[in-house]
């Protein structure tokens, strides 16, 4: 392939691997930098999540004057949306890199904080124009909510899980082990920190507050501590040291033999590619990467359904409105050793084996959700609620690295990313249908619990795509 340009490839000062410090001088490995900053990077997008913009809902209902009906099919267009728009944010994070990808997030998650924060003054200015104002609110609640789930559910969680499958291999299990229960914890208690952000500030000052925050703080950590590879820093993968050459010349000659007149290759990642890496095109076409974003879509979808209507679940069981909002304490308390757990396991066991045994949890949770009232079934239920979801973060860092390589995880994640975006989007409406259609949940939750009996099954038989290349 024809090399680019020098002048093309060669960065600015400011975006230099060694600017404004060099990792590879620091006394122990910079993979551990990158960990940290990573998980404040996804703390920091929970405005964009639905369990921070659940916070903000009745103050928009209020401002705004439209109907829950309304605002929940804005919510639902807006995350739809942006959803389909994630591939191609996958695909720019390989091209530019993690480091100028996190800065436009957190910059873009910020400014879209800010317009949120005028929503209903915008729409007093745009219904001058002839519209209505509760047309123009409904349209500005669309553009906000696509802005915000791109830039923050999307976009900053998709780099800072991306760039923890760049920087470790071997350990890819244990970091997520680290880096999933800060952030299951930080997003079960963000609508209470959230709430009183919002009693102090008002709801207006609050979300700009965040703006700045976001835009200002983790745009310029970002900046700062992302780094692309540990072959852009001339460090060896988890620490490790390999061989007594740089490691970035090492692998440079491994995918094209170094010439005089070879400069260093285009992409972020070029210099440690991999010929055994696969593009997306190749991966989104092996069972593997269905069978995990599919496995990761289905706690989505029921997930954020069950949350969304866990009051009304609930009252069918017979439990009151504080019972059920507290069903959430003991699934976190699950969750978090869980995750800890699972992400060690990642590093020892098949893959397969872990999707398997998510599968079971999810099965529990599905299946006996409508049966709280019964104190066995309460228990399986949540211990499966808390076990599928511990899965979760070790699943979404380390499988598609494992299975597809480094080269082109960006562009792959996207991907899963826009699947995971869609289906949380579908899950609330779906469940509502079910009420309507079969008079409760009780039917629906059951059928919902056949797809990860599925996929159980074919976990069973799902090869490994390494092993066919």
């Amino acid at each position: 392939m024809p090399s680019p340009n020098t002048s093309e490839r060669s960065p600015s000062l400011l975006w230099r691997p060694e600017f404004p410090f060099r990792p590879s001088s620091l006394p122990f490995y910079y993979g551990w930098v990158v960990l940290a900053i990573s998980t404040i990077g996804l703390v920091m997008s929970a405005p964009g999540q639905t369990i921070g913009v659940s916070v903000f809902t009745e103050a928009l209902l209020e401002t705004t004057g439209l109907s829950r009906v309304q605002f929940s099919n804005a919510y639902l267009m807006g995350t739809l949306a942006s959803g389909l728009l994630l591939p191609y944010a996958g695909s720019q994070l390989d091209r530019i890199g993690v480091r100028r990808f996190v800065v436009a997030a957190s910059i873009g998650l910020a400014i879209v904080l800010a317009l949120l924060s005028q929503v209903d003054r915008l729409a007093d200015e745009v219904a001058k124009l002839g519209l209505s104002r509760i047309t123009a609110a409904y349209a500005l609640l669309i553009i906000g909510f696509l802005g915000l789930r791109f830039t923050g559910q999307g976009a900053l969680t998709l780099v800072s899980r991306t760039i923890l499958g760049r920087w470790f291999d071997k350990k890819r299990g244990l970091v997520s082990s680290i880096s999933a229960p800060f952030a299951s914890v930080s997003f079960a208690s963000s609508p209470l920190l959230l709430a009183g952000w919002v009693a102090h500030s008002g709801w207006r000052d609050a979300w700009q507050e965040m703006a700045l925050v976001i835009g200002l703080g983790m745009g310029f950590f970002g900046w700062l501590f992302f780094r692309e590879s540990p072959e852009e820093c001339d460090l060896p993968m988890d620490g490790i040291a390999a061989s007594p050459a740089p490691l970035s010349i090492v692998l440079e000659e491994r995918v094209e033999p170094k010439s005089a007149s070879t400069p260093r290759a285009a992409t972020p990642l070029a210099n440690a590619a991999d010929p055994h890496d696969y593009t997306r095109k190749e991966a989104i076409r092996t069972a593997a990467f269905w069978l995990v974003t599919l496995a990761m879509s289905n706690h989505a979808l029921v997930g954020t359904g069950i949350a969304l209507h866990i009051v009304d679940l609930a009252a069918e069981s017979g439990l009151s409105e504080a019972e059920a909002l507290r069903l959430f304490l003991p699934v976190t308390l699950i969750s978090v050793p869980t995750g800890i757990i699972m992400g060690l396991a990642v590093d020892r066991f098949p893959m397969r084996r872990l999707i398997m045994a998510m599968m079971v949890g999810q099965t529990l949770m599905f299946g006996l959700a409508p049966h709280l009232g019964n104190p066995v079934l309460y228990v399986l239920c949540l211990a499966g609620w808390g076990f599928s979801g511990g899965f979760y973060g070790p699943l979404t860092v380390a499988a598609l690295p494992n299975f597809f390589g480094r080269t082109h995880l960006g562009a792959i994640q996207g991907v899963m990313m826009m699947v995971l975006v869609i289906a949380s989007a579908l899950g609330p409406a779906l469940l509502a249908l079910a009420k309507s259609s079969f008079g409760s949940y009780e039917t629906g939750l059951h059928l919902l619990a056949l797809l990860p009996s599925v996929l159980f099954f074919v976990a069973l038989f799902m090869p490994d795509p390494k092993s066919r290349r």
